[in-house]
């Protein structure tokens, strides 16, 4: 019997509490879905694998896209235990994930120590005005790999 939306949710937050439990990472987790099977499953691994990117979104992603031998994962959903981080939400975007779900949003994480508003904050200044600054540079020598990339007849674009 194909599980429903609820019991994919309860599989991600047990697997986020078990995760704590483990003192593997944050309290975090995420699945996976397509076709009402489950491809991937991943929890936060920030602190055990010293990889600020190794949140269980991306993780989850990165190994349904091993799994299914794509980088596109059109057709696919993701169920995850808390709304997702900027970076999250983003690969999200990229994988072209139909949809996802999610549990606790961001409001509770912040409550709990997890503060990503700071970084929604960010992204409506200008690179050079971010408490992490960025400055263009080289920008013209920059639109060498573009121009590369119009001219390739070989790629596959995304």
């Amino acid at each position: 019997m194909e599980k429903t939306p609820e019991q994919w949710m309860r599989h991600a937050i047990e697997l986020a509490v078990r995760n704590v439990c483990d003192e593997n990472g944050g309290p975090f987790a995420a699945l996976v879905v397509c076709a009402g099977r489950l491809i991937s499953e991943a929890r936060n691994s920030v602190t055990a694998s010293n990889d600020p990117t190794a949140h269980a979104e991306v993780e989850a992603i990165r190994a349904a896209c091993r799994q299914l031998g794509t980088f596109q994962l059109t057709g696919c959903e993701l169920y995850t235990s808390c709304e997702p981080c900027p970076m999250c939400l983003g690969a999200i975007y990229w994988a072209r994930l139909d949809r996802f779900y999610f549990a606790a949003r961001r409001e509770d994480a912040m409550a709990h120590g997890f503060d990503d508003a700071f970084i929604y904050d960010e992204l409506c200044r200008q690179p050079e005005e971010r408490a992490v600054s960025g400055y263009g540079l080289l920008t013209e020598e920059g639109l060498a790999p573009f121009q590369a990339w119009l001219r390739c007849e070989t790629k596959i674009p995304y």
